[in-house]
């Protein structure tokens, strides 16, 4: 196969390619969670069995980015990628036709894996087509596409269902995987994979993708509250943290080099990231429970307020790319942080009864500040990673973000249900004033853990 003609890749081809692969997986964490009524009358199942259909697309992508990740590494990263958009699709009209619930959860499952391959593989292949002077660009926009895609995903998903059923929430983006699929085939550069290459880490995979399951049902399972079995999870997931040093230690050619994981960029950028996560995660915990509960307003009117949020950061995203080119990512990581922070305090101090404006005006703070945060952090992480490990680092920065938003959805709930401790107004601005307190000091630890390195350093070459 010959290589892709030198114009068509310095064109923004490849990019529009990478991005509509974001947007995909992004909208397909989003859009099912509308569907979950539809689905339960649908197929006549509790509640409970239906939210599997967002579970099994969440743990598929959380357990197994970072191994899909480094099999990019391995067998070549375009390669991977038409292969993840090809399961994406195919498993999205597996879902549209799935007769029995079970086969709909089976399907959502591998939809996860398509997603996960694209979410992994699109920031690793921007450093094989972006120059690197317009790689905080290039993040800018990626982050844009996932944003867009988990705003757009319930409204989309409402309108099909309401003018098509059920089943088109899965089948309507599949014009959208097909242009991705194309653009990707015609766009992408050919991989170039060396003759001798490492075997592929299978144990070390096996034990990662289990601990993070465990993990992940432990924050998942129960909505919150806390029992014996979540403990359990809790526990076999420490145990399966231990197994996993222990065997990676042990391998030839780990699928994650543990002495790279505590060192800068890459280690103060993954912890900032995963607290990031949690901090924004957040406002879509908190923020329904207090528009509603603490302001009176209906559904709707919450949902309205709350959209604000993810429009910023959808048009934010580019220009927040291109002042991390500019000043610099430790700069530009940074002053998104003190943006997140003042946000998040803003929340926590500003006078309930000042109204929508008190909500609003931190929010339109806040994520701005996450939009270049996510810019210049993976713009850093990524700069100088060898090109035999782009897509291990890729799957590591997208694992914390996931993982962020997994423990966030969890803690920030408890925090906001002990520090209310009831139903009234009161109470629900009392819990928004203490859950944001508690944000703002997480942003605070995000900024201490890359200013306290230095920055952000070269690449460590033995990562």
């Amino acid at each position: 196969m010959s290589a892709i003609p030198s114009p068509v890749r310095a064109s923004g081809w490849p990019l529009a390619s990478l991005s509509l692969a974001m947007l995909l997986s992004s909208l397909g964490t989003s859009i099912a969670n509308v569907g979950l009524p539809s689905l339960a009358v649908a197929f006549a199942a509790p509640v409970g069995a239906v939210q599997w259909v967002v579970i099994a697309y969440l743990l598929a992508m959380t357990t197994l980015i970072v191994s899909i990740g480094r099999l990019g590494d391995l067998v070549g990263r375009r390669r991977l990628m038409l292969a993840g958009i090809a399961l994406y699709l195919a498993a999205s009209v597996a879902c549209g036709m799935a007769p029995a619930l079970w086969l709909l959860i089976v399907a959502r499952a591998v939809q996860g894996l398509g997603a996960a391959a694209m979410m992994a593989l699109a920031m690793a292949l921007v450093g094989e087509t972006i120059p690197k002077e317009r790689t905080g660009a290039a993040m800018g926009l990626l982050g844009t596409m996932s944003a867009i895609g988990t705003a757009l995903g319930p409204s989309i998903g409402g309108i099909l269902i309401a003018a098509f059923g059920w089943p088109a929430i899965f089948l309507g983006p599949v014009p959208v995987g097909l242009a991705a699929l194309g653009l990707a085939w015609r766009a992408l550069p050919v991989d170039r994979i060396a003759p001798e290459r490492p075997a592929f880490d299978r144990p070390g995979t096996l034990v990662l993708a289990a601990t993070l399951a465990a993990y992940a049902l432990a924050m998942t399972v129960g909505h919150g509250s806390f029992g014996p079995s979540n403990m359990a999870l809790l526990a076999a997931a420490a145990a399966g943290a231990a197994i996993f040093v222990a065997v990676e230690r042990r391998s030839p050619a780990p699928l994650v080099r543990l002495a790279g994981l505590g060192e800068p960029p890459l280690g103060p950028a993954l912890l900032a990231g995963g607290l990031v996560a949690t901090v924004m995660m957040t406002t879509l915990v908190v923020g329904p429970f207090y528009l509603v509960a603490g302001l009176g307003l209906d559904a709707a009117q919450a949902g309205l307020v709350m959209s604000a949020g993810p429009v910023v950061s959808a048009l934010s995203g580019v220009p927040a790319g291109r002042l991390a080119d500019r000043i610099g990512t430790r700069r530009a990581a940074l002053a998104g942080l003190a943006g997140i922070a003042a946000g998040a305090f803003g929340l926590a101090l500003l006078p309930s009864g000042w109204g929508i404006p008190a909500y609003i005006v931190p929010l339109l703070v806040m994520t701005p500040g996450y939009a270049l945060f996510q810019a210049a952090n993976n713009a850093a992480a990524m700069a100088d990673v060898p090109a035999d490990r782009r897509g291990t680092v890729s799957g590591l920065l997208n694992l914390s973000r996931n993982l962020g938003l997994i423990t966030g959805a969890s803690l920030m709930g408890a925090v906001f249900s002990l520090a209310a401790g009831g139903a009234d107004a009161g109470a629900a601005a009392r819990g928004m004033h203490a859950t944001f307190a508690v944000a703002g000091l997480m942003a605070i630890a995000a900024a201490a853990a890359i200013a306290g390195n230095g920055g952000f350093p070269r690449f460590h070459r033995r990562f």
